[in-house]
């Protein structure tokens, strides 16, 4: 057995349990804030990744005024690096699955596309995101939305409920990631699709981020590169996959860290995919 501290060990060869009690610890932290996003989670090290609403707004995540205006104060905590529901092309009478859905904005809005005849069901690791979430449904008043405890990588979701999955950099959190995929695809119908927001890996990291816990939960050092989650899509048996890194993240993504410019390692992606019709 190594006798390495989780310190010094990079985050891919970390062990998945150490990986999500890192990140279920941070999270819990965020949802735990008065405040939106992360902005006073670590002051000491100005690290704002991953908190695109403190510094960024979700304007900037391709958000429009509608959308947040649409959502009541507390669900939107800036979390993001996209906005699902712009590619998500959900329809009414659908049922929506969020992979980690936090407090729930993007649950909120898909409950508008779906319509009251829809279902979304948000799905999270950490139990007071889960609670807050709730809480939001109270005051978002809506009837279509229910949010569950659980892990990405196996959904407390049944079979073949889901026509789209979605999710907004939170995937590369997750240390099993072809399972996720793989997960993802069990709770789709057949025809089902998935859009997902996430960041990708664009060069090599250094190892100071490779190393460091907190560029993991900052939505960084678990990123994998384009080919790699092209070939776990693939493997896991989805289609028509199409993965479109966004150029124009790198103007927020460059001010997640003080000490060096993410951009150069790191882009904002739309990923999409489809699980073949019988």
């Amino acid at each position: 057995m190594s006798n390495d501290s989780p310190a010094d060990v990079p985050v891919a060869d970390r062990d998945p349990e150490e990986t999500r009690r890192i990140v279920r610890e941070r999270y819990a932290t965020i949802a735990r804030s008065d405040d939106a996003c992360c902005s006073d989670v670590d002051a000491s090290t100005d690290d704002e990744s991953c908190c695109s609403g403190s510094t960024t707004g979700s304007e900037r995540l391709g958000y429009d005024d509608r959308d947040i205006a649409a959502v009541a104060d507390g669900a939107d905590l800036g979390l993001g690096c996209g906005n699902p529901k712009a590619f998500a092309e959900m329809r009414r009478g659908e049922t929506v699955v969020d992979l980690g859905a936090g407090a729930g904005f993007d649950c909120f809005l898909a409950a508008r596309e779906v319509g009251t005849e829809g279902r979304v069901i948000g799905v999270d690791m950490t139990p007071e995101m889960v609670s807050k979430a709730r809480e939001n449904v109270v005051e978002n008043d809506v009837s279509n939305v229910e949010f569950r405890l659980g892990e990405i990588a196996h959904l407390p979701v049944g079979d073949e409920t889901a026509d789209v999955a979605i999710s907004n950099c939170v995937i590369n959190l997750a240390p099993e990631k072809r399972q996720v995929f793989a997960d993802t695809y069990r709770v789709l119908k057949p025809g089902g699709r998935i859009a997902v927001s996430d960041v990708v890996q664009t060069a090599p990291f250094p190892d100071a981020v490779r190393m460091d816990p907190d560029s993991l939960t900052g939505c960084v050092a678990g990123a994998s590169t384009v080919d790699a989650l092209e070939e776990m899509l693939d493997d896991v048996g989805f289609e028509d996959v199409a993965i479109r890194p966004k150029s124009e993240s790198s103007e927020f993504i460059s001010e997640w860290d003080a000490d060096r410019d993410l951009s150069e390692y790191l882009v904002s992606a739309t990923i999409e995919a489809r699980k073949p019709r019988e």
